[in-house]
């Protein structure tokens, strides 16, 4: 459920605007050996924006775990498996906002984050990208948007040791979307 908000969005009309998955990107870094990053992309995910008559907005959505792509299919299934998302006990990630509120000229959307079973608060910080006609099937809108978390703060606590210090993979998780919706009539 999602929670009245006090930012609006300019040009957004009242009603759902369910995300497109064809023109969005779900994705994330993490740091690989201390020196580099690994890259990686979500291909099942859903969601929508619904803005109430006041302009108020709230957010939710969910990503299959199991879509993860990092163009190396035995990561990928490492990643999949107990030691990190555990995708067959929890196969969904999920984000509700709890609210909208305006940072200069973009947006922060506070929100619930649930991840291997855990939730816990975050923050989005968002650039609301405005408003298209579209190409003949309505309106759409665009927005991008980051955060950060700390993989052990979701239960994801495997450590992997390297012999001279640190670890294979780093906690902290860039989160990055790219999320195009349209409007439902």
């Amino acid at each position: 459920m999602t929670t009245a908000t006090t930012a609006t969005f300019p040009g957004l009309t009242a009603g759902t605007w369910a995300i497109d998955t064809v023109h969005s990107n779900v994705g994330f870094t993490v740091r690989h050996l201390m020196v580099s990053k690994v890259r990686g992309t979500f291909e099942g995910f859903s969601g929508a924006v619904t803005v109430a008559e006041d302009g108020t907005a709230g957010v939710t959505a969910e990503i299959a775990v199991d879509t993860i792509n990092t163009k190396n299919t035995d990561r990928d299934a490492h990643i999949k498996s107990a030691d990190f998302f555990d995708a067959e006990q929890f196969p969904v990630a999920k984000f509700v906002s709890t609210g909208v509120r305006a940072d200069g000229n973009d947006y922060i959307v506070d929100g619930d984050f649930t991840l291997h079973g855990v939730t816990k608060p975050v923050e989005l910080a968002l650039e609301f990208n405005g408003v298209n006609p579209g190409m003949g099937q309505g309106p759409v809108a665009g927005f991008e948007a980051t955060t950060v978390i700390n993989r052990k703060d979701f239960g994801i606590t495997i450590d992997m040791p390297l012999d001279g210090g640190g670890t294979v993979v780093g906690d902290k998780i860039t989160i990055t979307l790219d999320i195009e919706v349209a409007h439902q009539a």
